[in-house]
């Protein structure tokens, strides 16, 4: 019996003891293959997107051609100074490459690096703000009209990296970009919108070319419309329109001065006829204004009353014979 107990304790432990390690060993397998998924995640996404990794896939070649380019740099030294080391401005930005292959760190700069020598090639990345003028692009309006415009934009590039592996020039490709866009957009509104609504378009531009030279690391900042020219016979028929609009309320405005006018005569005119003397006083007060000024001719008013009395006398002596 004893024997027998002391068996079966035995197995159980052995038993106990088997499936600890089958869990150790499940477990142990699981963690396995959890990082080696995640390095696998992390190769593919390093291979895809880190493209600034120093010595991936330099290769013996590679490695031998590094050695080299050191020994020479060595064995020439000082005088090998004046090829591997560069200088790069504040403004500026330097993206290496080795071999064909960006160096880890991204851009370089400002100040003093480190280059080797037939290995090692070097672009130099202004981050300044760059302006270009637009050339005038004859454009057909919506309501079939044909204008010359310019325009002027402002840019700077804002990812070395992405401007050098992405575009071939982006200042070229920036300058082509902006000249299609002012076509495209401007030929989607009329004469009127494009003389009055410069601001609208200058952003609705801006916005259009942001979005298109992103990927390729540059920012534009902005984008102003210079100048709209319009053909010769359209400037002499608008401004033909723009005379006779000027004339017509010209007229207008005398119209309505002459009616105020008439208008203020008859109200004086009643307010003399209510009492006689009224205009005699104004013949006085007519005279007085001329006599104020020195002039060495007065005419006289005669009073209609007193050319009526003078009549009706020469009547009665025609009647009388006197």
């Amino acid at each position: 019996m004893h024997e027998t107990e002391a068996l079966l304790s035995d197995r159980c432990d052995t038993a106990e003891q088997d499936f600890r390690f089958n869990r150790i060993g499940s477990a142990e397998q699981v963690l396995s293959m959890t990082s080696k998924q995640q390095e696998r995640v992390t190769t593919m996404f390093g291979s895809e997107y880190d493209i600034r990794n120093a010595h991936e896939g330099l290769g013996t070649c590679g490695w031998i051609l590094v050695v080299l380019s050191h020994i020479i740099c060595l064995l020439t030294f000082p005088f090998s100074l004046c090829v591997t080391v560069k200088v790069v401005q504040e403004y500026e930005r330097a993206v290496i490459m080795r071999l064909g292959r960006i160096l880890s760190g991204g851009a370089k700069g400002p100040g003093l690096f480190f280059v080797l020598p037939c290995v090692d090639s070097i672009i130099k990345v202004d981050l300044r703000t760059i302006t270009f003028d637009v050339p005038p692009q004859e454009i057909l309006t919506r309501d079939s009209v044909t204008v010359s415009v310019d325009a002027v934009v402002y840019f700077r590039i804002f990812n070395p990296i992405i401007s050098v592996t992405n575009v071939e020039n982006a200042r070229y490709s920036t300058q082509l970009l902006a000249a299609t866009t002012l076509r495209n957009i401007l030929g989607t509104k009329t004469l009127q919108e494009i003389l009055c609504e410069r601001e609208n378009i200058s952003r609705l531009m801006q916005v259009h070319l942001d979005e298109g030279t992103d990927p390729w690391g540059v920012k534009v900042e902005r984008v102003e419309i210079k100048d709209v020219r319009l053909p010769v016979s359209m400037q002499r028929s608008m401004a033909a329109e723009a005379e006779a609009a000027r004339e017509a309320r010209a007229k207008i405005i005398a119209a309505e001065g002459e009616q105020k006018a008439s208008r203020s005569l008859k109200e004086a005119g009643d307010v003399i006829s209510e009492n006689p003397v009224a205009l005699q006083l104004r013949y006085l007060q007519t005279l007085t204004h001329i006599s104020a000024e020195k002039n060495s001719t007065i005419v006289f008013p005669i009073p209609v009353e007193l050319l009526k009395l003078m009549k009706s006398r020469s009547d009665v002596r025609k009647t009388t014979g006197l």
